[in-house]
């Protein structure tokens, strides 16, 4: 069968695979699958099911909605989601073996990390109350008249401005849908869940003096079922993530670490474990120089929140996900810590994974180079390939000629290995010469690795050489690693992509004449510091990018978290350090940018906001240079990933339009 090349509309007939459980019989996994709507406006998702042998594939809920986020009631017979239909947003229960989705609560506000009580009468959550709002005769909310803020944290991307309500624990009753508040006030609490005999919940919040400064540094405490004191477990002087109780409730497994001064950065979350009745916590995961959990990036997976640790039903083992050298596997350790062993591994990506009952069988979400995110089943008490259950995107992989990167690892100019990916253009012949595109990633501590990627598809079934690699700065390769560029933002970093672009040029295949380069956010920072730096590109788009360091510190939603990446100091600002602010920002070295410069970037960005993509097309402007500035009304920071179809559509024929412009010489 002779297949057709990759094209931006495959985009829009994707099926976005995320949110797997593991049903407490390890018989079924229910799962979320998300897909475009007809008018390419907007996504729905539903609830499927599937037997864990790949038999009997089911949708289970159905219609115009967003459904997502199913568990599964410890007894098997119910299942509940988190739902927006319409304008309704709530609570969503359904019969595991068919029946209607029977709406349980409905409020003006957010649900999140849903569970239910060891004996499944009750569901727990957490819930954020939305702001009371004026409106108009047809009930539709208009904007306030004013936004009064007291605090440093007050907006996040991709959400916009928060409540003043902050986030807190409930619980509903399945049977009558009544709840109960069981915290008031104070700072937001997350993650909840139930010890096993069902007489406590553990969470976490955050009680630091100044919280917004001191973000993520949160610490566990337990409280009884009913709501009431709560008591703080003694944890070290660090953050502390997702809490679970162990099968016997005498320990609680969490994500963290003990750097303080680092809360999210290049020092390792690992799994430690602590005593609920008091003691020492123990880092069982100490000698794993790698994250624990999941940083491989894509515009495909349906990436939900960090994944908790699981613990085994005889509390023999811990399990949880590790990012690794561009894949990310499922790992497992003892809760004595002795013994670690990985479960699921190999060049994939392993995006979720959920484990329940006897804990013999894993249900993964795994993509790979070639293959778009779907539902995998896999034995945890033997080393052995992940069984897939579901192929939505079958047709897409079936009829079009999807490229398998070559991988490589090039030496940096002081020798230092860096892991790269060559992809390769759709009817490929050594003898031509090719125009190539040089991808650079976000973050920066995140990593490119072995999962499905449909821009770099695209790109290169249009003819262009992609190649795209891990320069330090990154994750995936450990602590040392990542902590090289900080307060050092364009130096090894740079010069390892440069490194890279030396590597490609002596490629018999590569026209040195018609090399582009692109990146976003951080990618986007890159593009910016390469083309004040060297003029070796014949054009550049550059996304969602940083540009100013120091009027960024003030308006991105994160920017004043930045201190210790960009100053070496977590307490450092732009007036305290102005020369490292300076040195590191690309606009301070925008008189050098001579390469043809397309900008995209969001009007809702607010983690690298538009007004550093205003600063460096106006100044280059004044500066007569060739540049363009594109604008997606709307949009978060995150539009290639989960921006509004028909925008991510236009955005790649944007990219593809300007490289051809300039790299091969279209109109």
């Amino acid at each position: 069968m002779k297949k057709r090349k990759v094209t931006i509309a495959d985009l829009l007939q994707l099926k976005f695979v995320g949110n797997v459980a593991m049903s407490p019989d390890e018989t079924e996994i229910a799962f979320s699958v998300k897909s475009v709507a007809e008018d390419k406006k907007k996504y729905f998702s539903h609830i499927y099911l599937v037997n864990v042998d790949g038999s009997n594939l089911r949708q289970y809920t159905f219609g115009e909605v967003s459904d997502s986020a199913p568990v599964f009631s410890p007894d098997g017979k119910t299942i509940a989601f988190i739902s927006k239909r319409g304008k309704k947003k709530g609570i969503y229960v359904i019969p595991r073996h068919g029946g209607e989705a029977r709406l349980l609560v409905e409020k003006d506000g957010a649900f999140s990390e849903l569970s239910f009580s060891p004996d499944s009468k009750k569901i727990l959550c957490i819930f954020r109350k939305d702001d009371e709002v004026p409106k108009d005769k047809q009930g539709k909310k208009e904007p306030p008249v004013y936004r009064h803020i007291t605090r440093m944290i007050y907006k996040m991307d991709a959400v916009g401005f928060f409540p003043k309500a902050e986030g807190q624990i409930w619980t509903f009753d399945i049977a009558t849908g009544k709840g109960k508040a069981l915290t008031r006030g104070g700072r937001g609490k997350e993650s909840p869940s139930y010890s096993p005999n069902g007489r406590q919940i553990v969470y976490i919040t955050n009680i630091r003096k100044q919280p917004d400064i001191d973000v993520g540094l949160t610490d566990i405490f337990v409280m009884p079922t009913g709501g009431g004191k709560s008591r703080k477990i003694a944890t070290p002087d660090g953050p502390a993530y997702l809490p679970q109780f162990s099968p016997d409730g005498n320990s609680i497994a969490y994500l963290g670490h003990d750097n303080p001064n680092d809360p999210w950065g290049v020092t390792n979350f690992h799994i430690w474990k602590v005593p609920v009745r008091g003691g020492k916590a123990t880092d069982l995961t100490k000698k794993l120089d790698r994250q624990a959990f999941d940083l491989t990036i894509s515009d495909t997976a349906e990436m939900g929140s960090t994944m908790p640790p699981y613990w085994s039903a005889d509390g023999k083992w811990i399990y949880f996900q590790v990012s690794d050298a561009g894949s990310t596997h499922l790992y497992r350790v003892s809760a004595s810590g002795r013994k670690m062993e990985t479960i699921v591994s190999g060049k994939l990506h392993v995006v979720g994974f959920s484990l329940a009952g006897k804990t013999t069988r894993a249900a993964l979400v795994v993509a790979n180079h070639t293959t778009p995110a779907g539902i995998h089943v896999a034995d945890v008490n033997r080393k052995s390939k992940p069984q897939c259950l579901t192929e939505f995107n079958k047709e897409l992989t079936k009829t079009t000629a999807i490229g398998k990167p070559e991988e490589v690892i090039f030496r940096a100019y002081d020798g230092y290995p860096v892991h790269g990916w060559i992809l390769k253009p759709f009817n490929f012949s050594p003898r031509r010469k090719y125009p190539s595109i040089l991808q650079i990633h976000g973050g920066p501590r995140v990593q490119y690795g072995n999962t499905f990627f449909h821009e770099m598809q695209f790109l290169a079934a249009q003819g262009y050489v992609v190649y795209y690699a891990n320069p330090r700065g990154g994750q995936g390769y450990g602590e040392k690693h990542a902590d090289t560029i900080t307060a050092n933002w364009g130096t090894v970093d740079h010069e390892d992509c440069m490194a890279f672009a030396d590597f490609m040029e002596k490629k018999p295949y590569i026209d040195r004449r018609r090399m582009g380069v692109t990146g976003g956010s951080y990618g986007g920072f890159m593009t910016n510091w390469i083309v004040s730096h060297t003029n070796r590109f014949a054009a550049a788009v550059t996304q969602r990018s940083v540009v100013n360091l120091e009027s960024m510190f003030g308006s991105s939603d994160f920017g004043f978290h930045m201190p210790r990446e960009i100053a070496g100091d977590k307490k450092a600002t732009p007036f305290s350090h102005p020369d490292s602010y300076r040195r590191q920002s690309p606009l301070t070295y925008v008189t050098n940018i001579r390469t043809p410069l397309l900008i995209i970037h969001s009007e809702q960005d607010l983690r690298c906001p538009i007004e550093q993509a205003e600063q460096l097309f106006i100044s280059l402007k004044m500066l007569n240079r060739k540049v363009e500035f594109l604008r997606f009304p709307g949009e978060p920071h995150g539009l290639s990933r989960d921006g509004r179809p028909d925008r991510r559509q236009v955005r790649l024929e944007w990219i593809l339009k300007w490289f051809n412009r300039y790299l091969k010489g279209s109109k």
